[in-house]
């Protein structure tokens, strides 16, 4: 059984910058679109990223452009959101992903990490 698990989040002030990292087995994530998922609280889980790092092609969704930014270490099997100028609207329970694609306008994933709550809060 392959699994996504492993995700660090935290609490940060406006403006602040956190970063979340996800340790994964199971997967030679170069083989993959991997990304990040979140949920606040009332809303409906969104789409944050989906990058396929063995081709280029990157997804992030407009709230985040220019503020947030995948990484992932294939030696460690790990993958990383840096957020910086955080805004209290990125509050929310943040999900690592696997094998992540588009249908339309919505974002899916396969395989799905344990959630970690990010709060960002004066």
């Amino acid at each position: 059984l392959m699994s996504a698990a492993g995700v660090w989040g935290g609490l940060v002030h406006p403006g602040g910058s956190l970063r979340l990292s996800c340790a994964t087995s199971g997967f030679t994530l170069d083989d993959y679109a991997i990304g990040w998922f979140r949920q606040a609280p009332g809303k409906e889980r969104e789409g944050v990223s989906c990058v396929r790092f063995s081709t280029g092609d990157t997804y992030y969704t407009d709230s985040v452009k220019g503020r947030f930014t995948m990484s992932r270490d294939v030696t460690k099997n790990t993958l990383s959101l840096q957020m910086n100028n955080l805004k209290p609207e990125d509050t929310a329970v943040y999900y690592c992903v696997v094998d992540c694609w588009t249908i339309g306008s919505k974002r899916w994933a396969n395989y799905w990490g344990k959630g970690t709550q990010v709060t960002v809060s004066s």
